[in-house]
């Protein structure tokens, strides 16, 4: 008599969430106002103008700009304004910070957006294993988002799970 395999994982009525899925679709390219410092010190307004008159715009182009300034300089808040004239109409998205602290806003707005009835009564697995650099924070937020609905939270992969969170009878 053959033995028929019953997989118990698809039949539980898990939901698994990954949120390398919610990652950004547009790339990130960073302008990094260092490149515009006197002596690497110092932002002189004439200047920093013309040099964004004749800077070439066109590689920002849907894509998400992180503004930065690596350099450790006082940067008056008008030049991030200065900036952000020229990238309105070529970039998609504009962040003043880094790559980690963009991601982290971002995760923020877009699980705060998200439609969590859907999951009420649910058993759910957020997915751990990424290829993207989805932030810890990002974690954290989807638990926030989904423990008052959802009957568990588990982290991990359906076959092998830590639990996060249960509901409690």
């Amino acid at each position: 008599m053959e033995q028929v395999l019953i997989n118990r994982v698809a039949e539980s009525g898990i939901i698994t969430i990954n949120l390398e899925d919610y990652f950004p679709k547009q790339s990130m390219i960073i302008f990094d106002i260092k490149d515009y410092l006197f002596h690497g010190l110092i932002l002189k307004e004439k200047d920093f103008r013309e040099a964004l008159k004749v800077h070439d715009w066109t590689p920002y182009q849907g894509k998400i700009c992180l503004i930065q300034c690596t350099a450790d300089a006082i940067i008056p808040m008008w030049a991030y304004m200065l900036v952000a004239t020229y990238l309105q109409g070529n970039a998609h998205d504009l962040y003043i910070g880094s790559q980690e602290d963009y991601l982290q806003a971002y995760y923020k707005q877009v699980i705060n957006e998200m439609e969590t009835s859907q999951y009420s009564g649910k058993r759910i697995v957020i997915k751990g294993c990424s290829d993207k650099p989805v932030p810890p924070s990002a974690y954290a937020y989807i638990t926030w988002a989904l423990a008052p609905v959802s009957l568990s939270l588990m982290f991990g992969e359906p076959c092998s799970t830590v639990p996060v969170y249960k509901k409690k009878n």
